[in-house]
């Protein structure tokens, strides 16, 4: 029941139909007695600068949730962001401050480090391949960095966005050792898949799967099919693998902490969501 003590927060983007973070927010809250509600706001581009400023006059806004198409340009926008931020060079969380301003962080990759950590993988020290360096990828990357492993190999057939994210981790992170140009997975604790490859039966995969050692941990990010060929082929190979679905449950905990909201587990969001329509 929405009434006039009802905290929004807005999960703006464009189109909306996709969105599936109301399915899932909105029925915890009212399960826990919450009175908060995310909101789809259908924003254009060119509209958007002006939304998100005049979004944050509002006295009853706890924060907004970002997606596509505007995650980048967010960064811009704000009076503060966070390291995981910058590396990701894309936002996808904003709230304002008690003075006013208006800061952002970065929780896609967050989503993923959550659910690794969860299934009991330690990233201290740890050795990580990231094929793929758009934005998701940028993303994982950014929050491995933060979550302190010792090296990252970057990989993507466009070898300009690897070797940017390469220049960014270097700058924030500069105790982590990083490199660029390969997919080969021998030797790495942990080999996240940040690109659609290998997705169905057939598909060419991101990475020779023959080369994976059973004791690395492999992620995926795709949401669309849950057990990819490639995760299959992995988990073939006696590898411990997480779904890309597990990265949208695992990042929920970290929005609602940075709103300042009771937090979940992911597995609780999972019993309560709402995703078929």
């Amino acid at each position: 029941m929405i009434n006039g003590h009802t905290e929004l927060i807005a999960h703006i983007g464009y189109p909306t139909h996709s969105f599936k973070s109301p399915m899932i927010y909105n029925p915890f809250f009212e399960k826990m007695g919450i009175n908060a509600v995310v909101v789809p706001f259908g924003c254009r581009p060119d509209d958007y600068p002006a939304l998100l400023r005049s979004l944050f006059s509002l006295t009853n806004i706890r924060g907004a949730l970002i997606t596509m198409p505007h995650k980048v340009v967010t960064v811009g926008l704000l009076d503060e962001v966070t390291p995981t931020v910058k590396v990701a060079g894309a936002c996808n969380a904003v709230k304002r401050l008690p003075d006013g301003r208006l800061v952002g962080d970065q929780f896609d990759g967050a989503g993923f480090v959550r659910g690794v950590q969860r299934k009991g993988l330690v990233l201290t020290g740890a050795r990580v391949l990231v094929v793929g360096s758009g934005g998701v990828g940028c993303a994982i990357a950014a929050s491995l960095a933060g979550a302190g492993i010792a090296h990252i190999s970057l990989y993507d057939v466009q070898a300009a966005s690897a070797e940017a994210l390469d220049r960014r981790i270097r700058e924030h992170y500069p105790a982590i050792s990083v490199s660029t140009g390969s997919n080969d997975p021998a030797g790495f604790d942990l080999v996240v898949n940040a690109t659609p490859m290998g997705m169905n039966e057939g598909d060419p995969l991101p990475l020779d799967v023959a080369r994976l050692d059973a004791a690395t941990f492999v992620g995926e990010v795709v949401m669309r099919t849950e057990m990819t060929a490639f995760l299959a082929a992995a988990a073939a190979r006696g590898c411990q693998v997480q779904v890309g679905s597990d990265m949208l449950f695992e990042m929920i905990p970290a929005y609602l902490e940075y709103f300042g909201l009771p937090s979940t587990t992911a597995d609780e969001l999972r019993s309560v969501a709402r995703l078929s329509y």
